[in-house]
Order: structure tokens, then C-alpha cells, then sequence
């Protein structure tokens, strides 16, 4: 059974996702799971840096893999899918390459032997159901039909992710499950929201998430599912502009994987942050029992 794991919360948890970190923390709480955050850590550069310049993009999740290893930490989550791909990828690399790390640890002035073991929260939600919850999900969302969205970020990249077919992803589906929801087959859970396009071409966005909306609306989800902040920001926020643009997918609640099975657990629905979405999503807890 888990007890503790190093926590990497990233820039969107302490800024426009903090409903993920909230329900991470109050169901890590109940399960008996310490988080541990990583001392000082930085932005993993997400989705810009590695457009920008190669050595940055690579020396901002190295030092914060290089302080979780200081610290003692063997598991880190990330729960936010750009910190997870990045800090994930990243590992990957200086494993592969002798070279980079040498060059990372000069830029950085940070050694790092590898030691540092990154998950995804797929792979936390799954371990905390399977270990620490079993008896405890006392509140299901019964029948509650759910659209599970990976996005881009979750499920892509060469030995990022194991135990999961990319093209097909379904690693969210056994928590979904025991929480009581239904999830829905549909065609667009590892479709591209725009990501951080959400600023500079904000109807491109627009387009790309209607799309995603609308698909699983035709396929009977009640509620969108991700584990990206980026997405939800996305899918979550610019339903309004759909609406004013005469677009038919507004209404759709987005929320993270952590507050449905939070919510199933019993957990408040303030407390896990349900509160906080542009779209109301405080209907959802009244289908728990």
C-alpha cells in the first residue's frame, strides 16, 4: 500500500488548475497518502520551451528532477500532463544520452544520477483506487455517463507511457469504473484542444475544442473527464465563446479525474474544488449516494 510520493504540482496547479491540486491533495489525504512536494521546484517549460531553445527545454525539468532526487524522492507525480511528458521525456533522454546529462548538470550546476521515477496521474488515480480506496468509494456516481479525454500530452512520446495503447488510450477507465460512471466509446479522447494556442489563436482553439465537445455530446457523455489543465482550461473556458459564436456545445461540464473519484469517496464538493469551473459542475455531486 502507497503511503507518500514526491509531488510535482507545476504551474497550472498553483495558478488556473487549482481545483486538480485540491482534489489530489484531499484524496491523497484520505487515502493515507503523504504528498511530498519537491523542495523549490521550477516550470517544466511545458509547451514552449522546447520550441524556443533545445538546452532550456531540457535544463528545466532536469533541475527539478535533480532536487527531487536531493531530496530522497523515488516517485514524483506530475499530475499536469505538460509537467508529466516533459519531466518523463526528459528522464528519458538522459537515460539514452550519457552526453546530454553531462551538459545539463554544467547548465544547471545540479548532478543527477536517474534515480527519479515519474508518474502520471493515470497511473496514481489507478494505484490509489487499486491499494488504498477499495473500501472507500461509498458514494458512486451510478450510471453517470463520462467522456475520458487524454489529449495530446497523457499518452504520447516514445517510452513515456507504458501499459497503454496511445491510439486508443484507456488507463482512466478502471477508476471511472469503480467510481460508478459509465465512460462512453467516442472518437476524439486523444484529439489535439489547441493547447497553448489558447491566447494567440483563440478561434482555432475554439474550433478544435467545439469539435471535441460536440463528439462526445452525439455519444451520450453527460461530463467530460481529463487529466491536463491545458485541456481543461481549454474545453472549460471557451464554451462561453462557442456559445456567442452560435456553436451547439456549451453546457458540458469538464472536470478532473481526481474530483470524480474524490466525489465518489465522499469528499465535499467544494473541498475538491467543484466549484471553480466556468461551466457549473456542482450538479455532478448530486448524482452521488
Amino acid at each position: 500500500m502507497m503511503t507518500h510520493i514526491g509531488y510535482f504540482p507545476g504551474c497550472s496547479l498553483v495558478g488556473s488548475g487549482i481545483e486538480f491540486d485540491l482534489s489530489i491533495r484531499a484524496l491523497s489525504k484520505l487515502a493515507g497518502v503523504t504528498l511530498v512536494e519537491v523542495d523549490d521546484w521550477n516550470c517544466c517549460g511545458a509547451c514552449a520551451a522546447h520550441n524556443l531553445n533545445y538546452d532550456l527545454a531540457m535544463a528545466l525539468p532536469y533541475r527539478s528532477l535533480a532536487l527531487a532526487e536531493q531530496q530522497g524522492l523515488e516517485e514524483v507525480l506530475a499530475p499536469c500532463a505538460a509537467c508529466f511528458n516533459r519531466l518523463k521525456g526528459t528522464a528519458i533522454r538522459l537515460a539514452r544520452n550519457k552526453a546530454l546529462g553531462e551538459k545539463m548538470e554544467t547548465i544547471t550546476e545540479r548532478p543527477y544520477t536517474g534515480k527519479v521515477r515519474i508518474v502520471s496521474i493515470t497511473e496514481y488515480i489507478n494505484r490509489l483506487v487499486d491499494d488504498n480506496l477499495k473500501d472507500k468509494l461509498v458514494h458512486p456516481l451510478s450510471g453517470m455517463k463520462v467522456a475520458a479525454y487524454y489529449g495530446c500530452l497523457l499518452n504520447r512520446g516514445e517510452d513515456i507511457v507504458k501499459n497503454d495503447n496511445v491510439e486508443r488510450p484507456a488507463a482512466m477507465e478502471p477508476p471511472l469504473r469503480a467510481a460508478g460512471t459509465e465512460p462512453v466509446a467516442w472518437n476524439y479522447s486523444t484529439e489535439c484542444c489547441g493547447c497553448g494556442f489558447s491566447m494567440s489563436m483563440t478561434g482555432a482553439v475554439v474550433d478544435l475544442c467545439q469539435d471535441i465537445l460536440v463528439d462526445a455530446k452525439a455519444s451520450g457523455a453527460e461530463v467530460v473527464v481529463t487529466g491536463c489543465p491545458m485541456c481543461h482550461s481549454n474545453l472549460d473556458m471557451r464554451q462561453k465563446k462557442m456559445k456567442d459564436a452560435g456553436l451547439g456545445a456549451g453546457g458540458m461540464p469538464v472536470v478532473y479525474i481526481s474530483e470524480l473519484v474524490a466525489l465518489a469517496a465522499g469528499l465535499a464538493p467544494r473541498a475538491v474544488g467543484l466549484d471553480r469551473h466556468f461551466i457549473d459542475a456542482m450538479g455532478i455531486a448530486e448524482r452521488s449516494r
